[in-house]
């Protein structure tokens, strides 16, 4: 069944959303490829996840109706090393009861806007499973361009998978310095 959202607010995320946020991650792990994590973590690591994006100054976002998370999202670093300080990775979650109905969308244009606001200036997409065929839809919308596939780099569900990479500036992107 989908579910037609009533109004949904996007807010900050915080610890009180932890369980539904959990819930929904680990549908994700336990079903689909947009993850390539085998075993779902439970709501300790959840909450330190989002303790460590939000105090590194990532945004973390839910999509709330009628007090239900029905989705989240998040920026968080693209690699390591300081030089990529100011490039972002994003990843987008939506309960299955929400799927299909505008969600990921939203979330995503909130995200850019967020990211963008916080002096980020590239946003990558890594989307497991080049068989992603509506976020990589979903991307390409939002502006993000294909610049890679990686070919059986991860191994789930008892077949190799692919990744694919799309790249979208945010703000100035690489045309001034931070």
């Amino acid at each position: 069944m989908t579910l037609t959202p009533a109004p949904t607010t996007f807010r900050p995320a915080t610890l009180a959303d932890i369980p539904a946020v959990t819930a929904i991650y680990a549908h994700a792990v336990l079903t689909g490829t947009a993850s390539f994590e085998i075993d779902p973590p439970d709501e300790a690591e959840m909450a330190r996840r989002l303790e460590r994006l939000q105090a590194s100054g990532h945004p973390y976002l839910v999509a709330e109706s009628e007090g239900a998370v029905l989705g989240y999202a998040y920026a968080g670093p693209y690699r390591m090393r300081p030089a990529y300080r100011f490039t972002v990775e994003d990843s987008i979650y939506v309960a299955p009861t929400a799927m299909r109905a505008g969600l990921g969308r939203a979330l995503l244009f909130r995200l850019l806007v967020e990211s963008e606001r916080r002096g980020f200036r590239q946003m990558i997409a890594v989307i497991g499973d080049t068989g992603q065929i509506p976020s990589i839809a979903l991307h390409r919308d939002a502006g993000f361009r294909l610049v890679g596939t990686l070919e059986g780099v991860g191994y789930k569900f008892d077949r190799w998978l692919g990744s694919v990479l799309m790249q979208r500036a945010l703000g100035d992107g690489m045309a001034t310095p931070p």
